[in-house]
């Protein structure tokens, strides 16, 4: 089932292979092209986790799956956002478990003396 009118070795062009992905067109997994804004989210969970850190944790996971899906910028924001976040939880847990501590085995410290 060869051609005459085509050279031996030559594919038809229903056979060939699609040019290789490259890194540098700009395209996410599904084909279309990678936006270049910034996912608010991501940027929101940056921010709050030197305020807020539970609003970062979660700000940061939902911006998490939203640039997984529309392919935004953003995602080294969102996971700075999470581990500052979840790094201000972790110490804020510690301190309170170390004021209860302190306060459970001498109630008089934090009261003012008569």
């Amino acid at each position: 089932m060869t051609d005459p009118n085509q050279p031996y070795g030559t594919t038809p062009p229903a056979y060939q292979q699609a040019p290789a992905y490259s890194a540098t067109q700009g395209y996410n997994g599904y084909g279309q092209p990678a936006s270049e804004r910034y996912n608010v989210l991501a940027i929101v969970s940056l921010v709050s986790a030197f305020f807020v850190s539970l609003a970062a944790v979660i700000t940061g996971h939902i911006a998490l799956s939203q640039i997984k899906r529309t392919g935004e910028k953003g995602r080294g924001l969102a996971i700075a956002g999470l581990v500052l976040g979840y790094l201000g939880l972790i110490s804020g847990l510690i301190a309170g478990i170390i004021f209860f501590l302190l306060f459970a085995s001498n109630p008089g410290v934090f009261t003012t003396p008569s």
